[in-house]
């Protein structure tokens, strides 16, 4: 019976979440962290403006992913066939290693438009490292998890403890691709190409940010902002990605100047 009924329903709710993890779990540890390299590293690397964009939309289609997987794991369904809560981490588990496998595939090699360490003299190395660790080895460990069990009670739906888990860790993981994972005095804010210096500093005295540091166009900055000041307010003044600000910032969160 139970073997049955998992066979009727495929745990698509693990797979597209455990998707969208692999996504956050590689822009926020290798993107933003780490930085070895960004979305987009062998296009226009040197505009670091074009990247962090690029790392926006990036974030912005993952976190479009993970609402579509939490609205499949919540949705009310017409049949009473479903799937346990150990499918559902199997399905999870899956869906973080075909992104890593994905993402192999075709941004390393079949586009090219970055590599897992842009810096290194041998770059295979770290991408056949990574396929495999992040890649190949979680797909095994949710095929074997997903696996029949003898004797398993009859399949139902997840139980709200492992939904709520489920929920949690990807809700979770998206907002450290929005805010730091610590606390920072600086904000860094990045305005529209061609905003000019001038324009520039005038916004940023409006909202009485003090200017800290900026690249050479004038329209990367950091800035210290004043006691009781909101971030948010840049976004008035011609600002697109602000640090701690919400979607897609977080790109920026650990920015090195």
């Amino acid at each position: 019976m139970a073997t049955t009924a998992s066979r009727r329903y495929h745990p698509w709710p693990g797979y597209v979440l455990g998707f969208a993890l692999g996504g956050f779990f590689d822009g926020i540890l290798l993107h933003q962290i780490l930085q070895w390299h960004h979305l987009l590293s062998a296009i226009n690397g040197d505009d670091i403006r074009f990247q962090v964009a690029a790392d926006g939309y990036f974030h912005a289609l993952m976190y479009i992913i993970a609402a579509v997987g939490l609205w499949k794991l919540w949705a009310p369904r017409r049949t009473p066939g479903g799937m346990s809560g150990r499918l559902l981490f199997a399905g999870i588990l899956i869906g973080f290693g075909a992104w890593h496998i994905v993402d192999a595939a075709l941004s390393h090699w079949l586009l090219g438009i970055h590599r897992i360490r842009m810096d290194s003299s041998s770059p295979i190395f770290w991408d056949l490292l990574w396929l495999g660790l992040f890649g190949l080895v979680p797909v095994i460990l949710g095929w074997i998890m997903g696996g029949p069990r003898d004797g398993e009670s009859q399949i139902g739906r997840p139980a709200v403890q492992a939904r709520t888990l489920a929920a949690l860790l990807v809700i979770g993981a998206g907002a450290l691709g929005v805010w730091p994972l610590r606390g920072s005095e600086f904000t860094t804010v990045l305005f529209a190409p061609g905003t000019g210096q001038d324009r520039v500093v005038r916004s940023l005295a409006a909202v009485d940010a003090q200017l800290v540091w900026t690249d050479v166009t004038g329209e990367l900055a950091v800035v210290r902002m004043a006691d009781g000041q909101s971030a948010w307010g840049l976004f008035r003044h011609g600002a697109i990605l602000v640090t701690g600000a919400g979607l897609p910032a977080g790109c920026l969160n650990y920015l090195r100047t």
